[in-house]
């Protein structure tokens, strides 16, 4: 770990705007820790600290570029990608939709202090329609802000960071085997969860044949939309007949819903987790024929290319359910 200090004094900026335009454009490497062992050979006078600071910053905003104009290009397909890699890729989109949905521009600022969500905030603003101008302006104050952070922790303990990466030196075997242990337990434990949660045992689900097999016999029933503002933005398609009403929306909606018909909920995030925790949700409400619609949007969209329903029941077509749509969001 020391050798992270000449390293640093051979090769200063170099060293920052690689390892960080790496971090940005997904790459598992210590950025941020790079940038505080920076900001304490600074204070020693080694490198300069203006330096590192205009290098993070470049590096930042172009690895952010690179995901930007792949969002644009291909909106929410490039955030499943992310999503699919990372330690939690059921909530990883959701949790980014709801982030941008809240917050706006100014999301790109708390998303660089987020892991799972960092890479996934820049897609998803050029998904979203976010002008370039926009876009650069707010993600030259995110970077800003996220590099000044860690080079000022490195200033204010620079007399420790020697000591420290000394102590690191010195009991690495430790060290390592107490960090190998630490990220084995947490994976195993979400990998555990995970598994629980796409059981039946959590929810259950149906195939879209299924479902399209009740349309048909006309037994209508409920279809509830429950992707976020964000996501419908992104995409339009919807399955026919169905009731737009998010995961904040469900519990009012829920109260409205007869207890006596099938409630389907589908979502296009991945392993429908978004149309799992709503079944949950209309579960502790009492409506125990919810179930999550297996694949989703996509999986309803495959079918129907290749065999289209046709023609809804009048049953299904002129429920006094089939045009609501709880509430509003609206995306900043």
């Amino acid at each position: 770990m020391r050798e992270l200090i000449p390293l640093l004094i051979a090769h200063g900026a170099l060293i920052v705007f690689v390892i960080t335009l790496a971090a940005r454009v997904g790459a598992p490497v210590p950025a941020a820790p790079l940038l505080v062992v920076a900001g304490g050979v600074a204070m020693a006078g080694q490198i300069s600290l203006v330096v590192c600071l205009a290098a993070s910053v470049v590096a930042n905003v172009l690895g952010d570029a690179v995901w930007y104009q792949a969002g644009r290009w291909r909106g929410h397909r490039v955030m499943k990608l992310l999503c699919r890699i990372s330690l939690s890729p059921d909530t990883c989109v959701r949790q980014s939709e709801g982030i941008l949905s809240k917050w706006g521009g100014s999301s790109l600022i708390a998303a660089k202090f987020l892991p799972g969500i960092s890479v996934v905030a820049a897609p998803m603003a050029g998904a979203l329609g976010m002008s370039w101008k926009r876009f650069i302006s707010y993600d030259v104050g995110a970077a800003l802000i996220w590099t000044l952070v860690f080079l000022m922790i490195g200033v204010l303990f620079a007399g420790q960071i020697v000591v420290v990466l000394d102590f690191m030196t010195e009991f690495g075997t430790i060290a390592g085997v107490a960090i190998v242990i630490a990220l084995t337990t947490m994976i195993i434990y979400r990998w555990l969860r995970r598994r629980w949660m796409l059981s039946d045992r959590y929810a259950p689900r149906i195939a879209v044949n299924e479902l399209r097999e009740l349309i048909r016999r006309g037994e209508a029933p409920i279809v509830i939309d429950v992707r976020s503002s964000v996501a419908m933005l992104q995409d339009n398609r919807r399955v026919p007949g169905a009731i737009v009403a998010t995961l904040a929306q469900l519990p009012t909606a829920g109260a409205e819903l007869p207890r006596d018909r099938e409630v389907v909920l589908y979502c296009n995030c991945p392993n429908e987790v978004s149309a799992l925790r709503g079944v949950r949700i209309l579960a502790d409400l009492g409506h125990h024929r919810a179930r999550a619609l297996h694949g989703g949007l996509d999986a309803w969209m495959e079918v129907e290319a290749v065999s289209p329903l046709g023609q809804l029941p009048a049953a299904l077509d002129q429920s006094p359910m089939s045009p609501i749509v709880f509430g509003s969001e609206s995306p900043t």
